[in-house]
């Protein structure tokens, strides 16, 4: 099989959410991204840890089979975080994402991986993967607007502050 579209519009899609996350950390600081808006509410740098995460296990022990050990209760532990950690975890882990889709042969992509008691390929993964983090950068986008109010700046369109 040759995936030459879906390879393209995933690596589109996986650096459309590196550019936005990035674009809303930028204009945090290590406070606010530390945030939560309440008790029961994930902070961003929580939202970060937990894709993350999810890249460990879905992308490295699923489709690289590199085993690890994920914790996926301590991703939403309140750990205070800096901002360019958080930085670095979004570009090095995205940019891990975008390489192993140009990379990976049409053979593995169709391989397949158990989640949640349920064979799934490896392109479906991807693909879920992008649904995935493409939820959270809303959330993302929700506590950032919270925190900056009037000021904060939207990651799609740029649109200049009105006085």
């Amino acid at each position: 099989m040759n995936d030459s579209f879906n390879r393209v519009w995933l690596t589109n899609k996986f650096e459309e959410i590196r550019k936005r996350m990035m674009k809303v950390i930028d204009q945090l600081d290590d406070d606010q991204l530390n945030w939560q808006p309440d008790p029961s509410s994930h902070s961003i740098s929580m939202l970060i840890n937990h894709i993350d995460g999810n890249i460990e296990e879905r992308i490295v022990k699923g489709i690289l089979h590199v085993d690890n050990k994920r914790s996926r209760d301590n991703e939403f532990k309140a750990e205070y975080v800096k901002k360019a950690a958080l930085q670095m975890i979004i570009q090095d882990r995205l940019q891990l994402v975008i390489d192993t889709i140009q990379t990976i042969s049409d053979e593995a992509l169709e391989q397949t991986q158990t989640v949640r008691n349920r064979e799934r390929t490896n392109l479906d993964m991807l693909h879920q993967c992008a649904a995935h983090y493409s939820e959270h950068m809303g959330q993302l986008f929700y506590i950032a607007k919270l925190c900056l109010k009037e000021e904060y700046t939207s990651t799609s369109v740029f649109r200049p502050k009105t006085n």
